[in-house]
């Protein structure tokens, strides 16, 4: 368990993973949880219709979170910022947030194979756990198509988890309907 103040956030396609080590990372470092699809299903939900309504909304949201978790930061407590870090770009946020708080940070890399990634999208697709939104092969193929893994030159501390889980072939029928440096770890 780590004692100062830390950021941890996510990169993985969709069903990688991500939201299952945010909740134990946030369990397991006492640390505050902030789950982005939770927070725009709750603000946005009935107006969240296409792809672009998310990058909207999602900005939206960072212009109020971003200053609380440097807030929080500041004031001494470990944040689990579960938001998509899949790009440079999104990467950069996560960034200013750290460093404006003058805060330690991990970005966790959850790695996981398409078969696996679509596997569990049709789980939760049945499941739907708070947040989550139905997504179908076809999303998950264009969502993927922006995905950036992280680079050593972006100067991140990183985390790699590699998945186990063995995709479920009936699943994902279900699917279909409806910095890296020498501190990297694997998990």
């Amino acid at each position: 368990m780590s004692t100062a103040p830390t950021l941890h956030f996510f990169c993985g396609k969709a069903g990688a993973g991500k939201t299952t080590v945010a909740a134990r990372l946030a369990q397991d470092h006492s640390a505050i949880l902030i789950s982005e699809d939770i927070w725009l299903m709750r603000l946005f939900g009935d107006q969240m219709k296409v792809f672009d309504d998310y990058i909207r909304f999602s900005r939206r949201l960072k212009s109020v979170v971003g200053p609380l978790a440097v807030d929080l930061l500041k004031a001494g407590h470990s944040v689990v910022l579960d938001f998509q870090a899949n790009t440079k770009v999104s990467r950069s946020w996560f960034r200013s947030v750290f460093e404006q708080a003058g805060a330690a940070h991990v970005l966790h890399f959850v790695s996981a194979s398409d078969e696996a990634c679509l596997a569990r999208i049709a789980s939760r697709n049945v499941e739907r756990p708070e947040g989550s939104h139905h997504l179908t092969e076809e999303d998950f193929v264009h969502v993927s198509s922006f995905f950036q893994a992280p680079e050593e030159t972006e100067g991140l501390h990183v985390r790699i988890y590699v998945s186990p889980v063995k995709p479920n072939p009936r699943l994902r029928v279900a699917c279909r309907r409806s910095r890296l440096t020498s501190n990297v770890r694997r998990h």
